[in-house]
């Protein structure tokens, strides 16, 4: 499993990327809204610092309408992924997409159900992005939802990459690492919490202390 960061901010998206940690990024207009910044600007920006998937989503509402804004999207750089919501528009704009403008990978987002990604792959997604969290806040798994959803794609051998997102903790991104999911997207708390541990941090303190009661040269 690779991780991307469900993030707009730029300071993030370079720190995350410069370390390492990220294989691509991931937005939606609550993110991007939150950074007050033009939407395809801010685009270009991210582009020019991540090599990897940058998901976009769209605004419109009517599968014409997505299209159309999916091709706009599309030039801004070749690692745009375009994110449709799955409706009955969105499905039909993603089969679309998929028949005739095949270079423009999407992603398939608002995932809540098995049957909703499996539709999603069969429409021609690139992507499902199935919500852990949000089925966690109602009080369901968000987990068996992953879980259904990888078991389903391998059965039936489909390429369409399951996008763990929603990922609230740790605990969520490593269930869905056991689980089979391609990718976790993540904000960027997470991902720092993902890195850290009290052991690590006080070993690293133990070995620089042992090494400067040597007395020997760094």
């Amino acid at each position: 499993m690779r991780f991307f960061l469900d993030s707009a901010n730029v300071a993030e998206i370079r720190e995350a990327w410069e370390g390492g940690l990220i294989a691509g990024v991931t937005t939606n207009p609550s993110l991007v809204a939150g950074e007050g910044k033009d939407f395809h600007g801010l685009l270009k920006v991210i582009a020019g610092i991540v090599d990897g998937p940058i998901s976009a989503e769209v605004l419109a509402t009517t599968a014409e309408s997505m299209i159309v804004e999916a091709r706009v999207l599309a030039r801004i750089s070749p690692n745009i992924v375009v994110k449709l919501p799955v409706t009955a528009e969105g499905l039909k704009a993603a089969r679309t997409l998929a028949t005739e403008n095949p270079q423009v990978a999407t992603n398939v987002t608002l995932v809540f159900t098995p049957m909703q990604a499996l539709l999603a792959a069969r429409a021609g997604a690139d992507y499902v992005s199935p919500f852990v969290g949000r089925l966690d806040d109602i009080g369901q798994d968000g987990l068996k939802l992953v879980d259904d959803i990888c078991r389903i794609f391998a059965l039936h051998d489909l390429s369409c990459r399951v996008i763990a997102a929603s990922i609230r903790h740790p605990v969520h991104a490593l269930k869905a690492a056991l689980l089979g999911a391609h990718f976790a997207t993540v904000p960027f708390a997470v991902l720092r919490q993902l890195l850290k541990h009290p052991l690590t941090d006080a070993g690293v303190e133990r070995f620089l202390a042992d090494w400067n009661k040597s007395g020997l040269p760094r």
